[in-house]
């Protein structure tokens, strides 16, 4: 297998410029900043800069002024801040204010079939009855199994593992291996019924990083393992030459988009040496996408399931946005932490 190639104080410098680009820009206590402060905590953790969880903490801090405020199952995604907050600090509050929000998910975010969450966000213009979209793996399901392991609470364990049972069943094409973007359950169908790489990204590092968590003993372990492997085995042979993957996965004729290539590539390091020659030509095409000032580019906008694949296709990639912030710090940190995963 090739060894991984980059330079690592040039990873360290980057990871830098994202760092202070991404609190350059303005978060409301929602998904774009729970992404993008997952992956400024992905870079403490890498790099040991107490510089970025102080960045954080006055955030947060300022935030929590008047408490949470309305949560959604987007929103949730701050949570992981807080989990990270705690640790580094051992400040309580963080983790009072994080059971606060698991506790939201267990007995008042809105269900259906088994369970599983319906997708929410906040804004009381969209509603999507009894709809799972692939983004609450990372949004709830992932921060409800770092709940549970952090604080030995089986209850957000389990909750969490059967958000990763439910949204493979109802997503996962078993033809393909890749995850669709959302599912009706009233219509059951998969709506527009694509491939989308930022949604497989969510799927691919949530699955990764909660392997890291789950005892091997577990009998959903090896569900969940499956579900990357076969995932990944597929995800590797649609990588573009750039390194970069397609914001529609199966068509090439759509653009190369940056968050999705980051987060699929961040779950190819952490599975194994067997993916390097596909990392190391993700490097190159990731670093190309990032200014000197640390902006993220090509990140597509926030992507409701668009109605079919041309909507997909015109989604604006011209802006910097949160979750590519978030995501490039996950995977260049990933680069650094590699011996860890």
């Amino acid at each position: 297998m090739p060894a991984l190639q980059y330079d690592e104080n040039e990873i360290r410098t980057v990871i830098d410029r994202v760092v202070r680009r991404t609190f350059q820009m303005d978060f409301n206590w929602d998904w774009p900043g729970g992404v993008a402060f997952y992956g400024v905590t992905e870079a403490y953790e890498a790099t040991g800069n107490k510089e970025y969880i102080e960045l954080l903490k006055n955030w947060v801090d300022e935030q929590l002024e008047d408490g949470l405020p309305k949560l959604t199952v987007n929103a949730v995604s701050i949570g992981h801040s807080l989990i990270s907050l705690y640790k580094a600090t051992g400040e309580e509050k963080y983790i009072d204010f994080a059971v606060q929000m698991a506790d939201f998910l267990k007995h008042e975010a809105v269900r259906f079939a088994d369970g599983i969450f319906q997708h929410t966000v906040n804004s009381e213009d969209y509603n999507f009855p009894e709809q799972a979209w692939v983004d609450t793996m990372f949004m709830a399901g992932y921060f409800l199994v770092r709940m549970g392991t952090l604080l030995d609470r089986s209850d957000y364990l389990e909750d969490g593992i059967q958000q990763y049972h439910g949204h493979e069943d109802f997503l996962q094409d078993p033809s393909t291996n890749l995850y669709y973007h959302g599912w009706d359950h009233l219509a059951q169908n998969h709506m527009s019924g694509i491939y989308w790489a930022r949604g497989n990204s969510w799927a691919a590092i949530t699955m990764a990083r909660a392997l890291k968590l789950i005892h091997v003993t577990h009998p959903s372990f090896m569900v969940i393992e499956g579900s990357l492997r076969d995932q990944l085995s597929a995800l590797v042979r649609l990588q573009d030459e750039s390194g970069l993957w397609h914001t529609v996965l199966n068509d090439p004729t759509s653009y190369t988009e940056t968050s999705g290539s980051c987060g699929i590539a961040a779950a190819l390091i952490s599975s194994g040496k067997m993916y390097n020659k596909y990392v190391n030509k993700s490097i190159h095409g990731i670093l190309s996408r990032i200014d000197e000032d640390g902006s993220v580019r090509g990140v597509s906008a926030g992507t409701a399931v668009m109605r079919d694949v041309d909507g997909y296709k015109g989604v604006p990639h011209k802006r910097v946005q949160g979750w590519g912030q978030g995501l490039a710090l996950t995977f260049l940190s990933s680069l650094l932490t590699r011996q860890e995963w």
